[in-house]
């Protein structure tokens, strides 16, 4: 599969993931929709989010507003890193290999960027504000925090908003 039909296959099969967390959750989705920013809209009520990479897709439902990233763990440049992780959020992850710090900031960060709606364009203006444990988190975006759950599979970290909602979600 090449190209733009390789992303619609993948875009389809993160529905299918939603569908199935809507099925757990026993939240109904109806129709996925996108306003002009391609923001996900919610459907009966119920928002949703999608992530996918070429091995891996993802969907989330929840009452509230949600959002999900999924990135495979490998290393990143000094360079990257910098642009992603700054020094203060580097304090909150003492003693933790470079590239887990890298990506458990940018799924959170992009995660949170997806349930407000603002997209990777506002990843300069999101910190991590506090490192829970090994898999929580909080985000602080626009003087707002956010808790984030991270989940680690087969060489991959996914990062889920979750603030005072119970989220379920499924990947495939």
């Amino acid at each position: 599969m090449k190209g733009k039909k390789k992303v619609v296959a993948l875009s389809r099969f993160a529905r299918e993931s939603v569908k199935a967390s809507s099925l757990k959750s026993n939240l109904s989705v109806g129709i996925f929709e996108k306003d002009a920013l391609g923001v996900p809209l919610p459907s009966n009520t119920i928002y949703w989010s999608v992530t996918h990479k070429p091995d891996f897709v993802a969907g989330v439902v929840s009452t509230g507003k949600i959002g999900i990233d999924l990135e495979q763990i490998k290393d990143v440049s000094d360079g990257v890193f910098e642009r992603i992780v700054d020094q203060q959020e580097i304090s909150h992850f003492p003693n933790q290999d470079k590239s887990l710090v890298f990506f458990r900031t940018f799924t959170a960060k992009e995660a949170v960027l997806k349930k407000t709606g603002h997209g990777i364009r506002g990843l300069s203006k999101a910190k991590i504000k506090c490192v829970v444990d090994d898999k929580n988190l909080v985000v602080q975006y626009l003087d707002k925090n956010y808790l984030v759950e991270n989940f680690y599979f087969d060489g991959y970290l996914a990062s889920v908003t979750k603030d005072n909602v119970d989220v379920q979600w499924t990947i495939r």
